[in-house]
């Protein structure tokens, strides 16, 4: 089974995005924030992670950054999800290694369909 892990300090986010995973016959594993994503990756081994950008401890670009920067790491497809919204954000996130950036609220289709193409390129 495709392992994804979620990490977002909004319960109600993290509930709705795994739920939606789970439901299209994904497993998930969460974390609260960037700092115990990072944390969880020491014994997991996901397939894909889907990070919000505003969390606290570190947020999605630090670490989607140290993701990226980790050999054992690096070759796990990233997905920011974040309300911030301008072209500069996105860039930013992408710039930090992210493989895609998906804007909150967003169509539950669009995160499937970005999820489920980054796994077939992966």
């Amino acid at each position: 089974m495709t392992t994804i892990l979620l990490a977002d300090d909004s319960t109600a986010q993290r509930e709705l995005i795994a739920g939606l995973l789970i439901d299209n016959g994904f497993s998930v594993t969460t974390a609260i924030d960037g700092a115990e994503a990072l944390e969880k990756l020491k014994s997991l081994a996901p397939d894909l992670i889907i990070l919000d950008v505003v969390m606290p401890k570190l947020n999605g670009y630090q670490t989607c950054r140290s993701i990226k920067s980790d050999p054992k790491t690096e070759h796990i497809p990233v997905i920011l999800c974040s309300t911030k919204n301008t072209q500069v954000d996105s860039y930013w996130g992408l710039k930090q290694g992210a493989d895609a950036y998906i804007i909150k609220p967003f169509p539950h289709e669009e995160l499937l369909g970005t999820v489920k193409q980054l796994l077939r390129n992966s």
